[in-house]
């Protein structure tokens, strides 16, 4: 039996946790630069704003409607998801962290009633961290994560579905009857894995409900459309196609990038951004004990800004070992980005991605042509072993908070960089920074 444990609303449950003021207003988080909505409270999607929609479009109701608009705070959001994380995980022995608001719990072997236990750990969590849950089960990850978002729906909107459900609901106990007539009550679009094309192709075809797509033959599913959807409908039929995974599958590319809070004319600009991406690539790429033998560095203008004269390259720059020394990525993308710059333009947008990657136990065993040099490196320099002193940046970073330690060439006036995000809107970092922590005054 498998649980998946959501918070609702998640960015939008943050902010509320140190501004208890929220509750109940309609609430948007907005994208990187303060572009479109990423997040939406109950408030707000009963106003009709959409998911993914230009804050232009909607900014009208923060006159009308009191819709409150805030810039994503990451750093916040992070830090209570590890939290809620770790509350949730002690409910059962294995858990898989699906994504920052999501966890699926195993509880194979476990002998407890699982709503009252559902019900538990809506209160842990709420109790230790502020975030309200909704949790469901199933027999497989799919109907766990079918049965959460019927309790969610129930807990949001009375009457779609037997209140009995709201908040916390098990799949597992209901007889054949009860769980056909909640997955009739289903559309096929609600099922985890149906994306919106193969969405419409079901419905097309007359699979409107979840009901109907459990009832097709998985064999005819998997010669018409795929082989994950197969999985799909055998997981909704009761068969475990999907394992819980304990960590992770390594990435097969990294790559860290960002759109500039305004147009960048200079190349040292460029520079510190691409210094800082290719660093936080780096330590993405330790954390998954990885190494690169290659990197791709673009740059480009805004397609958006018809006005400007429009520019965009790239450039993948090979390295002599792989490796996951920032200094020496952070060097090649630095000589890739020095190659494509060219001068007149106003880019808004550069990126790194890490590519060729390799589990970074994996030593190379052929002669050395470079003398021991790395791509990036001074000539005539011998080689050095970093990974201690990547071990310790990361450390240390990972304790501080990022960006604690710098590669020189990010810069040291974080707070003035030309390319750095728009966030007019942004709350305090309560939990991660000491000048931002807040103060309880008697």
């Amino acid at each position: 039996m498998f649980a998946l444990v959501d918070g609702n609303n998640f960015y939008c449950s943050c902010e509320r946790v140190f501004r208890p003021s929220l509750v109940g207003k309609p609430i948007v988080v907005l994208s990187n630069n303060d572009g479109c909505a990423i997040a939406r409270s109950n408030e707000a999607k009963d106003l009709g704003v959409k998911m993914a929609q230009p804050w232009f479009q909607i900014r009208d109701l923060e006159r009308t409607h009191g819709l409150v608009a805030l810039s994503a705070n990451f750093q916040l959001y992070g830090d209570l998801s590890d939290r809620m994380m770790t509350a949730a995980g002690s409910f059962a022995p294995r858990q898989e962290i699906y994504s920052i608001d999501e966890s699926f719990l195993d509880f194979t072997g476990v002998n407890v009633d699982l709503v009252a236990t559902g019900h538990e750990i809506h209160e842990r969590v709420l109790r230790w961290t502020g975030i309200p849950t909704c949790v469901g089960f199933g027999p497989t990850k799919t109907l766990a994560k079918l049965a959460n978002h019927i309790g969610k729906t129930a807990e949001r909107k009375p009457g779609s579905y037997p209140s009995r459900f709201a908040r916390v609901c098990n799949l597992g106990e209901l007889a054949k009857e009860g769980l056909d007539e909640l997955l009739a009550a289903t559309a096929v679009g609600e099922v985890w894995g149906v994306g919106r094309r193969i969405g419409a192709q079901l419905v097309d075809a007359g699979v409107k409900t979840v009901l109907d797509l459990a009832r097709l033959d998985p064999a005819t599913v998997r010669n018409r459309f795929s082989v994950v959807l197969e999985k799909t409908v055998r997981e909704l039929q009761g068969i475990q196609c999907i394992g819980l995974d304990d960590a992770p599958a390594a990435k097969q590319q990294i790559m860290c990038s960002r759109s500039f809070g305004k147009p960048v004319t200079r190349i040292d600009d460029l520079v510190e951004a691409v210094t800082e991406f290719a660093s936080r690539a780096a330590e993405k790429l330790r954390g998954q004990e990885s190494a690169a033998g290659a990197l791709m560095v673009f740059i480009r203008t805004s397609p958006f800004r018809a006005q400007d004269a429009q520019y965009s390259s790239s450039v993948t720059v090979p390295l002599a070992r792989p490796t996951g020394d920032s200094n020496l990525l952070v060097a090649s993308a630095v000589r890739g980005l020095r190659a494509i710059y060219r001068e007149g333009f106003r880019y808004a947008k550069a990126g790194v991605m890490l590519v060729d990657l390799q589990p970074q136990e994996l030593a190379q065993g052929e002669l050395d042509l470079f003398g021991g040099h790395m791509v990036g490196e001074e000539p005539k320099r011998e080689a050095r072993d970093r990974t201690k002193l990547m071990a310790a940046m990361d450390a240390v970073n990972q304790r501080y908070g990022r960006g604690s330690l710098l590669v020189g060439s990010a810069g040291l006036a974080a707070d003035r960089r030309a390319w750095s995000m728009k966030q007019d809107r942004r709350t305090p970092r309560y939990t991660t920074c000491w000048e931002e922590m807040p103060i309880a005054r008697a």
